[in-house]
């Protein structure tokens, strides 16, 4: 497992050097590493700005007795979106702006709570504060 682990690591930086290295040389260099550098930064405030935006979000929807599993899968989608723009690399910050798309968002919000089990996102309105009476007896292990 470890060996296909580096065999897709391999890979994956070939790409990206082999980009780089298009990119480069169609704008140069030093346009190329600036362009990079600028994608973190901007990748990184709109993170920020949508991450905050989806904190009050959840916030709200919490006092209001919703639940706010959309709210929590986006923020792992604009995490993930983050990680991505942080890695140098034009692929990376191709794929993190991608992730940064709403309705990209909204897709692979349906895609992972499609796969989760039914009782992680159920939103039933049941109370959890049914009591259930009984007896119990301690049994020691001799």
């Amino acid at each position: 497992m470890r060996v296909f682990g580096f065999i897709i690591f391999f890979i994956y930086a070939y790409f990206e050097v082999s980009f780089f290295i298009t990119v480069a040389d169609s704008i140069g260099v030093f346009l190329a590493l600036i362009g990079i550098i600028a994608t973190s930064i901007i990748g990184l405030s709109l993170i920020k700005k949508q991450g905050l935006r989806n904190l009050s979000i959840m916030q709200q929807k919490i006092a209001n007795q919703q639940s706010p599993k959309d709210e929590i899968i986006k923020s792992v989608s604009l995490l993930f979106a983050g990680f991505l723009l942080l890695i140098p690399g034009f692929l990376t910050d191709i794929l993190g702006a991608i992730m940064l798309i709403p309705r990209v968002q909204e897709y692979i919000v349906r895609f992972i709570i499609g796969k989760l089990p039914s009782k992680f996102y159920s939103n039933s309105n049941t109370q959890m504060n049914d009591v259930i009476e009984g007896e119990f007896e301690r049994k020691s292990d001799e």
